[in-house]
């Protein structure tokens, strides 16, 4: 009998939300969190119930979660094979995601995840008519057929660029799993990506935060060798000064993730001794509290 109910309130949600869209969006405003548990703990309808839920995505720009899956499958790209999204602690933090840029460029249609059950919802849901759901933020990404052409390829990466990332590697030994360039990024300098199997950090503070006993994962930290920072970068000698900088392009793309510094005032002393060197002051004229 509670299946034949499960079943019918299912058939009468599809075709309301098939028939008459704008009570469904009001339905989904009340409703929408218990669909997305139900994602999560009915397996014998998770295909049906996936069909009901609804996400914001970066064709709005809004926080209003209006687009379906199949919504999205509809409007995929030319060459794009899988379903890509962002969850983060927020709106604001998962539309604003530097792990966007090459996705805006391209056209690419992402969704944004901000409800805390959306990080159990895609680890639990891995598909949709046949198509992967893909983090943005996590494991390697290849979008060569989204490119298309002579463009499919990366380039490769020059000497310079294999002596950077070994350098900023070894600065950062102690923080970062590991180090790479990246076609993730078009504006900003660096970005944190989490294995591609393991759980985003997103979720990893989620679970600390309810207090759960979660091991720390160093991330993997990937760098945009164009951008200027990171060219300034290439070209610094001093030891000091290069593991510091390397530091703060950790810590800003740890910030741009929505997480938390263990240590803000060595970011702050760090950030101000960059700012005075470029200013041509040096470090000397640096004060920090308690100095």
């Amino acid at each position: 009998m509670k299946a034949t109910s499960i079943k019918r309130v299912l058939s009468l949600l599809d075709d309301l939300a098939s028939r008459e869209p704008d009570k469904y969006a009001t339905f989904w405003k009340t409703f929408g969190r218990v669909l997305k548990e139900g994602v999560v703990e009915d397996s014998a309808n998770r295909d049906r119930i996936a069909r009901l839920l609804r996400f914001a995505s970066t064709r709005e720009e809004s926080d209003t979660q209006s687009v379906s899956l199949a919504d999205y499958i509809a409007r995929m790209k030319e060459g794009q094979d899988a379903i890509y999204y962002i969850t983060a602690d927020g709106f604001a933090a998962a539309r604003n995601s530097p792990h966007l840029e090459i996705f805006r460029k391209l056209g690419v249609e992402v969704l944004l995840l901000s409800d805390p059950i959306d990080e159990w919802v895609t680890s639990t849901l891995t598909e949709f008519d046949g198509k992967p759901l893909h983090s943005v933020a996590k494991g390697d990404l290849d979008l060569s057929k989204l490119k298309g052409g002579s463009e499919a390829a990366p380039s490769a990466s020059t000497e310079e660029d294999t002596q950077l990332v070994a350098r900023i590697q070894e600065a950062l030994k102690d923080r970062a799993s590991a180090v790479r360039t990246t076609e993730r990024l078009t504006d900003s300098p660096a970005c944190l990506v989490a294995d591609e199997h393991g759980p985003s950090m997103n979720l990893e503070r989620l679970l600390k935060a309810a207090g759960q006993n979660v091991p720390s994962i160093k991330p993997v930290l990937e760098i945009n060798a164009a951008h200027p920072i990171v060219q300034r970068l290439k070209a610094e000698t001093d030891d000091k000064r290069f593991t510091d900088w390397s530091q703060i392009l950790f810590d800003q793309a740890m910030l741009a993730e929505g997480g938390h510094l263990e240590d803000p005032a060595a970011f702050v002393r760090r950030l101000n001794e960059l700012m005075l060197t470029l200013a041509g002051e040096g470090p000397s004229r640096i004060w920090m509290p308690g100095s």
